[in-house]
Order: structure tokens, then sequence, then C-alpha cells
């Protein structure tokens, strides 16, 4: 593996926790550089806080990570092929221009929690402090997963396209060197270890709401997630109960109907934790600047990506809807989702990117339980969503489809990174429509790549050329 630029980054995040971010509650010290330097609990905190700062990053989850998926989808696309977004959208890359940094940033998330992880159990704690320590480990075990899940359906195709059986990305458990040269792993290995950090983490995490990071219950939602990507709609269906109840347990809720438009810029607290489980928070004295999410979705921005008229269409057909409301209209005819919307005092570039909410492990729920055959849980768990949306409207359980559930993942979660790996999970074909709308009569697709299913060999990114040089273990995707 070709460790020279994310590894720098693996020990350069621990320098950036330093920057003054106060939402991780740091001091102004010196840069942990080595595993031998990790000899207290506060070290490993500390460790955690500059994952986090490189998760900020607007390449990782303030941006790209986010919106890849988005406009290479239908629901959403690039205002123009000169946009930042465009790229993706129009699928511009190959074996010698693919992006690198999912890879870089990934890899130096899972480093970070290696060198955390190798240590953190031999550290001699009071009794006192086991339930502390045990969070921590659980945080690192979370995040490692995490990252290990979005390597794998970036650089893998879907489980269920053969079982797991094509090439994922290397596991990488150990604390890696400049010489360290791995094999990929298959998607099925990959799963098999993402699923283990992410069990094991919510055995550890606190319930407790823990602002800007990851606790037990956005683990058993991202766990449920991953669940559906493998098929497994039994444990997806069950860690998606155990999210929700243990959720409102702590306070969580779902916002209501009058709260949507404007919930996504509320400053949550243990008190009022709202509904996102886990979200990157900036602040201006942090701020992930203008290729952050909020800049991008923004006609007062660099007005980016944009919602397709088809997506508007589908969303139109409930006028009374209340996420049309979300939706932003500049003068040259183009609709912005505006999900990304800055805490009071900041500015759109320092809006907070919610990764995981309760809403999603809802539709989760829904989503396993309709897929069993269960159309009563099934509905019971997707009717606060969709009377949260209109409360007019009703679930009918003797009608209800997996396509139901499906169209409202879709409405519900557009524009926070869903759509394209959604389509592919299942087996489904992406189909850009070329519509037209006055509201929104500019917005035109301008690819050749209207339509495809998880057979086109561009759903996956080519491994980097940069590891593909330096690696002589490694294998490129297939077409690239």
């Amino acid at each position: 593996m070709k460790l020279t630029p994310y590894f720098l980054l693996g020990l350069s995040w621990l320098a950036v926790a330093s920057c003054g971010n106060d939402w991780l509650d740091l001091e102004p010290s010196t840069a942990v550089e080595t595993e031998k330097s990790i000899k207290q609990l506060s070290d490993i905190e500390f460790s955690l806080n500059g994952i986090y700062s490189t998760m900020q990053d607007p390449y990782a989850y303030s941006g790209r990570l986010v919106y890849y998926a988005d406009v290479t989808g239908d629901d959403m696309q690039a205002v123009s092929s000169t946009k930042r977004t465009g790229g993706y959208y129009d699928f511009r890359f190959s074996r010698d221009t693919g992006p690198s940094t999912h890879w870089n940033l990934l890899y130096a998330m899972i480093q970070g929690c290696n060198l955390i992880l190798k240590d953190i159990d031999a550290i001699n704690i009071s009794d006192d402090e086991a339930a502390y320590r045990d969070d921590l480990k659980g945080e690192a075990l979370a995040i490692r997963g995490l990252a290990l899940f979005d390597l794998t359906r970036i650089f893998g195709y879907p489980y269920l396209k053969d079982q797991g059986a094509s090439l994922g990305v290397p596991i990488v458990t150990e604390f890696s060197t400049i010489e360290s040269r791995p094999s990929r792993h298959t998607v099925a290995q990959c799963y098999e270890a993402i699923i283990a950090d992410l069990e094991q983490s919510t055995t550890l995490l606190s319930s407790k709401f823990k602002k800007g990071k990851i606790n037990r219950w956005a683990a058993m939602t991202l766990l449920s997630r991953v669940y559906l990507y493998k098929g497994d709609d039994t444990k997806a269906l069950q860690c998606a109960e155990e999210a929700i109840q243990g959720a409102k347990k702590a306070k969580y809720a779902l916002w209501s109907n009058e709260e949507y438009p404007t919930a996504w810029g509320n400053d949550s607290s243990s008190s009022k934790p709202g509904e996102v489980l886990f979200e990157i928070v900036n602040l201006t004295t942090d701020s992930p600047g203008k290729e952050s999410m909020g800049y991008l979705n923004s006609y007062n921005g660099y007005d980016d990506m944009c919602i397709t008229v088809s997506f508007y269409h589908l969303l139109k057909e409930d006028p009374a809807d209340v996420r049309l409301k979300l939706l932003s209209f500049d003068k040259t005819y183009y609709a912005y989702v505006n999900k990304y919307q800055p805490q009071e005092g900041e500015n759109i570039t320092d809006a907070n990117i919610p990764l995981i909410r309760l809403s999603e492990a809802y539709l989760n729920a829904a989503e396993a339980a309709v897929k069993l055959g269960d159309k009563a849980t099934a509905a019971a768990y997707l009717t606060p969503i969709v009377e949260r949306a209109n409360p007019a409207r009703t679930v009918e359980e003797s009608t209800l489809t997996l396509d139901d559930v499906l169209t409202e993942r879709r409405k519900e979660l557009v524009g926070e990174g869903h759509r394209m790996y959604d389509v592919m999970r299942n087996g489904g074909t992406v189909k850009r429509v070329q519509l037209s709308d006055k509201a929104i009569s500019k917005t035109k697709h301008d690819t050749k790549y209207m339509e495809y299913d998880w057979n086109f060999y561009q759903i996956v990114l080519p491994i980097p050329k940069g590891e593909m040089n330096a690696n002589p273990n490694m294998v490129q995707n297939p077409g690239y």
C-alpha cells in the first residue's frame, strides 16, 4: 500500500487537532507524533479529536465524500460540466485521472484509529475510568468501520451483485508503515471487518448525546445500513429498531412538520438533541471553507449542484410535502437543497454536515421489514416519515411495496449522499430523464451517461494511480 500520502495525513491530523475547534475542547499542545506517545486516556481523546478534524475536510465528510453519491445519481446533478461536481456527474475519471482524496483521507482516518486501538487496552486506568475508556475505544472502532464501509462502497461493487466475491479494498487493522504493501480483500471480507468493528463499538459506546461525536445510536443506525447493503434484512431491522428505541430514551426525536424547514440550522444540545445522531460540526473559527456542502448547495455560494427536474416533479406530486420548503430557487432557474443551513452567527461555509439521522433508522427499519414480508412493521416505521412530510397523508399497509419505501427514502435523504448507492445496492437502474419545468427551466442534463446499472464499470472509482504505481500487490478495478 502506498502509505506516503495518508501515512503523513495519519500523523498530521494530530497536529490539525490543535487548530482551535472549540467543540473538541482542545488545549493548544504539541502533536502526538508516534504510537509511543499514547500513554493515557487524554492522549486517546486528543488523537480522536484529530481524526474528527480530518473528517471535517471538504474533501472528506464536509464535501466530496457526501456529494459523490448524489451527483452520480438521478435526483441531483452538477449545474454544469465546469462545476466542481461536474466530473463525478459526467463520470470523467480514468485510471490516470481518478481522484485520490477518497482513498487517502479514509485511510488516514483508519491509520489514526489503528494507532488508538493498538494501545488503548494497555493503558493503566482506575475503575472509575473504565466507561470513559470503553467509549473512546468504541468511537475508534465505529470510525474505522465507517471509513472501511465508505472505501468498500466507493471502490468495490455492491455486495449483492455477486455476494461479495469481487474485490473491495485492503483491510488495514495494524499501524502500517511506509513499507506496507497489502493486497485487496474481497467485498465480503470487507463487510465482515466492517460489521465486526461496528458491532463491537455498539457494546462500548456511550448512549448519551455527544456533540459532533459518534455515540451508540449513531453506530447502531450505521450498522443497520451496512446490513441493508449486505442483504441481511433481519439484522438490519433489529439494529434499526434498537437504534430508534435507544435514541428516543436519549431524548432524540424526529423533527416536527413545523420544525423541519429550519431545524437543519439548529444548534443541538443534550437537552434537545433533535434527530441528527452524528454530524460534522463546523465553526467559523474552524471552517471547511467554500468547498463545503453548504457553499456548494447555495445559489449565494458556488451554486454547484442542483436537483434534477425529474426529482422536482416527484416531490411536487404532493404539493403539501414539507420537503418542498427545503428547496431554494435562484433567478437563473435552478433549485438547490437547503439542508446545509449555518447555525446562528455562522456563515454558509460553516454549516454542519448531518451524516446519520434518526430518519434513516426509521427508513432502514421500513425497508428491511417490507423485504421480509412484514408489511405491518414496515408501515409502522414508514408512517412517521410520511406523516411528518404531510400530516394529511397515510400509509396503506395492505398495498405497501418496496418501491413505496425506496421512493420515500429518495425524498427524505436527497442531498445527504445516499442515492447512487441505494439504487446500486438494490440492483436497480439510475435513469436520468430529460424533462422540463418552467420553475427550473435552465436545469438540463448535459451528459451521455443517462442510464446505468451495477454492470457499468464506473459505478466504482479506479484505485488511485499513485497507489497502483507504488504497490505491486494492488489490482485495478475492471474496465480501468
